[in-house]
């Protein structure tokens, strides 16, 4: 999960994993996987950062099982 802000300044938290493909058109749009759109206010490059860390740190956390 990474935390984005919208447009009008609203925090929320994003489940990283349902990410399709961002766009930089100058904002930054993120297509999930169903299709739907968000828009934000993080530049294309914190987006991708913040999918990335996210992606590396959730195999290092081990599980509860």
């Amino acid at each position: 999960m990474i935390k984005l802000t919208r447009i009008g300044g609203e925090e929320f938290i994003l489940n990283a994993d349902l990410i399709q493909y961002v766009e930089s058109r100058p904002d930054t749009f993120i297509t999930l996987t169903g299709g739907e759109r968000v828009v934000v206010a993080e530049a294309l490059d914190e987006v991708v950062r913040r999918a990335v860390v996210y992606q590396q740190t959730k195999h290092l956390i081990p599980s509860c099982e």
